[in-house]
């Protein structure tokens, strides 16, 4: 941290002031011999105080007064003496006074009822230029720039204009629990294609805490997903006894997460199924039987069967070293025309989580959390529906998804309940929208910025690694136009194409560490086009996320506590800063 002081030079102001007589006098207009009169003499000026010696001559007191520029001059010798009087000591040093701020000394002398004219000495406290030890990192939408290190400038050699973005620590809103990647059973397969070496050194380039991104919270299907290799659940022969893990799951899954721990043991997992097991699914508008992999609704004589799928599988990953931090009754449980899908209504995950999986939950002594909805911000009233219900005390928070709605519906879910977590836990990219920058401004302003600043505890996207045909997808309905957050360029299984989901969860995951609170910033100065989100990490250190939507400038940083610095922020870039 370098200091830098700024004192103004020693002033020193002689005036002769005039005398007056009456209640409110009037100071004559000719100075005599006998009329008093004071010297301010401005002394050391520091960042909060000034210090300053009046001297006074044919006067028995003196009066004082520091007012802020912009302030009204007192009008009078005897009105600024129902201000400060000077006691018996010459030398006053003035505190509680802003930095960097504008302000006047105001000075007058009496004798008896003799007052004279009001003396002024403009001065400005010291603006201590603590420049901060940052470190950060910069990506630009047309590339030039991907998570490249940025140096930091002092503050005073930013161009006038720029704004200034202000941390408040003070003020705490929610803990952060992570950021992440989907780890599909595509991106698994696809892990698996690669040497050992390569591999690893991609595993350990994003998981990694120290010398990687530290992404550390991942997301993956109970059962299959539109991203599998085939359509499967834990028990697709009838009968919940014949439960058994999936053979994908561990010949793929498992070994990858392995290594994942191995590098990371902090990831934590959070997961969702696709669908129940064919046998368990009515129509979704009788109460036929629904032996499809889409659609379909969960039969209520199989709630409390469903309840025990869940239980086995979370302990069966425990088993295997693996504790599940959360699990959400079902992945967008209104889109039941997906490839794989259930249809769940808000009324009928009230009935499965309330009166079965959460007390299941109790029953077995599992901790992990339920997330309820994750699906889209454009109802919302799915989850204040089951806050109000008596299935609430079992939904630790909600997850969404950003395909339908706006990120503002997430202010109303958490002022109906402030005490529950919020987590985004879906977005895809692909050929729908194939613009790397476009891509990468909108994630960081909806998503990585927008949905934090809207009290989001962990952002979560889709998904980690396909190939060069996007795939390998499920053959009967995958989705065959997502991109990864990495794809592979060329059918060698080494060559990589980092996409714009890899460096939007980078700019997260680099500066903002789990239980770090997230602070207050606010901005001064010209905000067009610039949206950020601030932390304070568990050890002390501070971050930022700043994305610039707007042409190239200069933006400061202050901490507010004396510390700050000033970086170049290119056209359409995001920066992120710890500290």
């Amino acid at each position: 941290m370098i200091a830098q002081f700024f004192f103004k030079p020693l002033i020193i102001l002689s005036v002769m002031l005039f005398a007056a007589c009456g209640e409110q006098p009037i100071p004559s207009e000719k100075p005599t011999a006998t009329t008093p009169s004071v010297e301010i003499t401005i002394g050391e000026i520091g960042e909060n105080s000034i210090t300053v010696t009046l001297t006074s001559s044919n006067a028995d007191r003196a009066f004082y007064a520091v007012l802020p520029a912009e302030e009204k001059a007192p009008a009078s010798g005897y009105q600024l003496s129902k201000y400060n009087t000077l006691g018996s000591t010459p030398t006053i040093t003035v505190n509680d006074l802003e930095r960097g701020k504008d302000y006047v000394f105001y000075a007058a002398a009496a004798r008896g009822d003799e007052y004279s004219r009001v003396v002024s000495a403009p001065f400005t406290t010291a603006k201590i230029i603590n420049t901060l030890s940052a470190k950060g990192w910069q990506t630009t939408a047309d590339k030039t720039k991907l998570f490249q290190e940025v140096a930091i400038l002092a503050e005073d050699a930013a161009g006038k204009e720029s704004a200034v973005i202000t941390l408040n620590d003070a003020t705490k809103y929610q803990t952060i629990d992570g950021w992440g990647p989907a780890i599909t059973g595509s991106t698994c397969y696809n892990l698996l294609l690669m040497s050992k070496q390569d591999r690893t050194a991609l595993l350990k380039e994003v998981f990694d805490p120290i010398d990687g991104l530290d992404y550390n919270l991942i997301r993956i299907s109970i059962g299959c997903s539109d991203f599998s290799l085939e359509e499967y659940t834990c028990c697709d022969t009838p009968g919940i006894e014949n439960w058994k893990f999936p053979e994908l799951d561990e010949r793929d899954l498992l070994p990858i997460l392995r290594e994942i721990y191995a590098i990371n043991p902090n990831v934590k997992i959070v997961a969702a199924p696709w669908t129940c097991p064919q046998w368990m699914k009515l129509a979704v508008n009788s109460d036929a039987p629904h032996n499809k992999w889409t659609s379909g609704r969960l039969n209520p004589a199989y709630y409390e069967d469903y309840a025990t799928y869940f239980v086995k599988w979370i302990q069966y990953m425990e088993s295997q070293g693996f504790p599940i931090y959360a699990v959400s009754p079902q992945n967008e449980p209104l889109n039941h025309g997906n490839s794989a899908s259930l249809y769940m209504p808000w009324d009928h995950q009230r009935d499965f989580v309330g009166n079965h999986l959460g007390p299941a939950f109790e029953r077995n002594g599992i901790t992990t959390k339920i997330w309820a909805y994750d699906h889209n911000f454009d109802v919302p009233d799915y989850v204040t529906n089951l806050y109000k219900s008596k299935a609430a005390k079992y939904f630790e928070g909600s997850a969404w998804h950003a395909y339908g709605g706006n990120k503002s519906a997430l202010e109303g879910v958490y002022k109906a309940a402030p005490d529950k977590g919020i987590y985004f836990t879906e977005q895809s990219i692909g050929t729908w929208c194939p613009n790397f920058g476009d891509n990468l401004m909108w994630h960081m302003r909806e998503i990585c910025i927008g949905t934090v600043n809207l009290h989001c505890k962990a952002v979560i996207f889709w998904n980690f690694l396909l190939d060069k045909d996007r795939g390998p997808n499920r053959p009967n309905g995958g989705c065959t136009t997502c991109y990864g957050f990495v794809d592979f360029t060329d059918g060698g299984h080494k060559n990589l194409n980092r996409r714009s989901h890899y460096y939007a969860i980078a700019h997260m995951s680099k500066i903002a560490k789990r239980g770090a609170h997230r602070i207050a910033s606010s901005i001064e100065g010209d905000r067009n086009g610039v949206h950020f989100t601030a932390f304070l990490n568990p050890d002390g250190t501070h971050s930022i996320v700043v994305l610039n939507e707007g042409n190239a400038r200069q933006l400061i940083i202050e901490d507010g506590k004396g510390g700050s610095f000033a970086f170049d922020a290119p056209k359409r870039s995001v920066t992120s800063f710890v500290w």
